[in-house]
Parts: C-alpha cells; sequence; structure tokens
C-alpha cells in the first residue's frame, strides 16, 4: 500500500466532492446468491446507506460506476437518492472521464473505492483512491487507503466519515444528531 501520513491524507479526503463507488465487493460482499430461477440477490449495509447520505446532504456527489448490471443495484440506489448510476461498463476509466465532463470536476476532486484489477485505471486517476480491506491483494499498493471494514459490511460508511471529518463536518453532523435525543 503507497503510505501517506495521517495528515496528508486528510488533505487529500478534504478535498473530495465526487465519491465513486464500485458495486460488487465495496458496496456489497462481493457474493452473488442466485435462486432456483437464476435471479440474483444482493444484500447493502444499512450503515454505508446512511454514510452516502450524509456525504450527499454536505455537498459531496455519488456516483456508481460497475461493470454488472442489476435491478437491485438500481433500486436502492434511487432509494438513496443517487442518480449518477453507471452499470454494464466494462472499461470504467472511459465512464469516469464522462462523469469528470459531466461535473466538471478535476481528478483530484474525486474519489473512488474498488476491490479489484478492473477498478486500477480509475484509482490511479483518483485524488483519494481507496481500497476495500478484503480487496484483491495487489490492490492496496496503488491506493492512498484501505478500509478496515471489508466491502459490504461498513467499508464504504468508513470513507464517508473520513471525508467527513477530512472536512471538518464530521462533529456538527454528529452533534446533531445528538441535539435530537
Amino acid at each position: 500500500m503507497a503510505k501517506y501520513d495521517h495528515e496528508i491524507l486528510m488533505q487529500k479526503a478534504a478535498e473530495i466532492k465526487l465519491l465513486i463507488l464500485d458495486v460488487d465487493g465495496v458496496l456489497t460482499d462481493g457474493r452473488l446468491q442466485y435462486d432456483s430461477n437464476g435471479m440474483v440477490s444482493q444484500v447493502f449495509h444499512v450503515h454505508d446507506g446512511h454514510g452516502l447520505k450524509l456525504l450527499m446532504r454536505s455537498g459531496v456527489e455519488v456516483a456508481i460506476l460497475s461493470s454488472r448490471t442489476s435491478e437491485a443495484v438500481s433500486a436502492r440506489m434511487k432509494d438513496l437518492g443517487i442518480s449518477r448510476v453507471y452499470q454494464g461498463k466494462k472499461t470504467k476509466i472511459e465512464t469516469f472521464r464522462q462523469i469528470l465532463a459531466e461535473t466538471g470536476l478535476s481528478n483530484a476532486q474525486a474519489a473512488f473505492i474498488g476491490d479489484d484489477w478492473m477498478d486500477l485505471p480509475v484509482l490511479k486517476q483518483v485524488g483519494l483512491a481507496v481500497a476495500v480491506s478484503n480487496a484483491h491483494p495487489p490492490l492496496s499498493d496503488h491506493c492512498h487507503y484501505v478500509t478496515q471494514k471489508p466491502g459490504g459490511c461498513g467499508a464504504v460508511r468508513e470513507v464517508c466519515d473520513l471525508i467527513l471529518k477530512a472536512k471538518g463536518l464530521w462533529a456538527g453532523i454528529f452533534n446533531e444528531f445528538l441535539e435530537t435525543v
């Protein structure tokens, strides 16, 4: 893993205005469950969803970039209010460039969370490259940060919290929840 001290990591995270996520292995644990009719189901962690909502509420855009296509992903992203959903993208770098063009943001303002080799071209371009803790081993060598939690088990929330803390927003948001008690 690329070694970045905490201060440099926080500087990179503070610049983020767009978080792009892979799905299988990042928002899910990577397992695909098929029923007897051949239908696939996926499980999403509620902590990740809440973290994404907090991040969007704070002005950070969120996009999904997946090589597979799934109705479950479409439904979950609709539920979360994420409109930038790019599925069935075998060459993610081209779609990454399209997203930057659409948003007018720079590479340095984008973060990406991945878990496998097909994510490398995007990870090598973003300002904050993140691998989940259970990513395929060589991936972490090309990332600024590796989560403590595995994909599908709160890793995305961990990154959302990191970005919010780097921007100095986390404590204020947390205090809003305390004040409602």
